[in-house]
């Protein structure tokens, strides 16, 4: 019980500064679903085979995230 009311004091000032700021997200899930893709491609780097592979893994993945920003469908 004592570890769980320390805890909670603890996050005591991050919880009064979402209650001051509207603008500040409650949780980070929105975070979380945008690096999903990278969680996911971790495991798949595993198979690159080489590092001219893991190299042009990073230029793929660079040129998907750059047209993502940029609001280009990267399959089109």
């Amino acid at each position: 019980m004592a570890a769980t009311i320390l805890y909670r004091l603890k996050l005591w000032p991050a919880l009064l500064s979402y209650c001051d700021d509207g603008a500040i997200e409650i949780d980070n899930s929105a975070a979380e679903r945008a690096l999903r893709g990278v969680a996911i491609g971790l495991r798949n780097y595993l198979f690159a085979g080489a590092d001219s592979g893991g190299e042009r893994t990073a230029a793929i993945y660079s040129l998907i995230g750059a047209a993502k920003m940029n609001g280009v469908a990267p399959e089109a």
